[in-house]
């Protein structure tokens, strides 16, 4: 929308056929030319960020450091609502983690001004089968705790993870598109923040983020099946006793629904938990 005011050109670069339909038809509505790349959403950045490169481009995705500025707004959103008491946890889907940088960013500089007291911590939730955080953060690969580690991350073990996907043929799967992500560009930020914050990473589901979006729309929001990842991943670390049940939490909700057939297709399967299936 921005190049298409300013007379710009604009590239958008797509996983060819795995993209919400709701992101495709915004692109093509705004004059975008659409680059489809035989590959994921890690393949499309990589090929963007060649380009960009080798033609005189300008990247405005995750690893945009105005962009990383511009999310920092969630956060204050956040506090300012709970007139700068810090609440207990803050949750976030993961998928590039630029989210998680930002907050963990802009609650750095807040405890640094004085304006919290309190750090919350911060609760990443990737889905099971783009879980790449996760896994290293929870020592579920090699056996070994990916940190930060005040700046000397062990970058190796990264290289290794990635190496093994490749190897094995792993790539990202999940009807969350936006959280679509295997190698994250964001995840040296990512570790910085969760080290700042004493925070966790953990995954859920495809149904059950489809549980969560659907529990949000019952309550008068809308989200896209990313979102549900908050809700479910709230849930499922109060079972854990992770998050006590006492502690203030608050959930993000990153993106609107952009694929009109999801709660079409889980409403309309009575056997699923939040369904209100037609009658006839």
């Amino acid at each position: 929308m921005f190049a298409a005011n300013e007379g710009i050109c604009c590239d958008v670069y797509i996983p060819s056929g795995q993209i919400a339909p709701g992101k495709l038809s915004q692109a093509y509505q705004f004059g975008a030319q659409i680059i489809e790349v035989d590959g994921n959403f890690d393949d499309a950045l990589k090929q963007s960020l060649d380009d960009a490169k080798n033609h005189s481009g300008y990247t405005v995705n995750s690893v945009n450091p105005f962009r990383i500025e511009g999310q920092k707004t969630i956060p204050y959103r956040a506090l300012e609502y709970l007139k700068w008491e810090s609440p207990d946890w803050i949750v976030y889907p993961g998928g590039a983690l630029g989210n998680t940088s930002s907050c963990g960013k802009a609650l750095m500089e807040l405890h640094q001004w004085g304006w919290i007291k309190k750090i919350p911590r911060i609760a990443v939730i990737n889905s099971e089968g783009a879980s790449t955080l996760s896994d290293l953060y929870n020592g579920k690969f090699e056996g070994e705790e990916l940190r930060w580690n005040k700046g000397n991350t062990n970058t190796e073990l990264i290289a290794r993870y990635y190496d093994h996907l490749d190897k094995e043929g792993i790539r990202p799967k999940t009807k969350a598109t936006a959280i679509q992500i295997g190698r994250p560009a964001n995840i040296l930020k990512g570790l910085r923040a969760l080290e700042f914050t004493n925070g966790v990473a953990t995954t859920v589901s495809d149904s059950e983020m489809l549980d969560g979006m659907s529990v949000v729309g019952l309550n008068g929001f809308d989200c896209e099946m990313a979102s549900g990842a908050s809700v479910v991943g709230i849930k499922k670390l109060i079972n854990e006793e992770i998050i006590k049940k006492d502690d203030v939490v608050v959930g993000i909700l990153t993106g609107r629904q952009k694929d009109a057939m999801l709660p079409v297709e889980y409403h309309s399967n009575p056997k699923n938990k939040f369904a209100i299936p037609p009658k006839n």
